[in-house]
């Protein structure tokens, strides 16, 4: 399964609660508060934004954090570079050669390259902006109900709600 670390995730979150309250400058605790996160987690969040240039801090008694750049140039991608220790692939091979003993008899690592790229190009499709208002001009569109499997047959969104009947059901 495909997962980021904790850190992406929360500053993902981080810049999208800050993009959603454009013109202030953000206190790491105020942000810790906000958004239920312990402060040293922020803190260390805040700074490795600050290092990739996704955030600007500002020193003094009403300093803090702002966004570096506007929230429509800072895409998913950038916060995965940012806050992942190891450079983005799918595979060792996808992301830095070498690394395999096979990679140059390898009859897949192609594909696997192509499916590197089409995974990145999806993330550089999103940004924040996209996630302080899902639906609004993201870069493709949400995926329909059907398409979520889970465990089993495809079921429709009202499926989902409770108390809701389905053919796996009992009457």
């Amino acid at each position: 399964m495909l997962r980021i670390s904790k850190l992406t995730d929360y500053g993902t979150l981080i810049l999208t609660h800050m993009a959603g309250h454009p013109g202030r400058v953000h206190s790491a605790a105020g942000l810790a508060e906000a958004l239920g996160l312990g402060l040293p987690t922020v803190s260390k969040v805040l700074k490795t934004l600050g290092r990739h240039e996704l955030v600007s801090s500002q020193r003094g008694a009403h300093g803090g954090y702002a966004l570096a750049r506007p929230p429509n140039r800072i895409t998913v991608a950038d916060v995965i570079d940012a806050l992942e220790e190891q450079a983005f692939g799918l595979t060792e091979c996808s992301s830095s050669s070498g690394v395999c003993a096979i990679e140059s008899d390898c009859r897949i690592r192609e594909n696997w390259m192509r499916i590197n790229t089409v995974v990145r190009q999806a993330l550089q499709a999103v940004n924040i902006a996209d996630m302080v208002h899902p639906g609004h001009g993201a870069a493709f569109p949400a995926p329909h109900p059907t398409e979520h499997r889970m465990h089993g047959p495809a079921r429709s969104a009202a499926a989902c709600l409770p108390g809701a009947r389905t053919d796996e059901q009992e009457i």
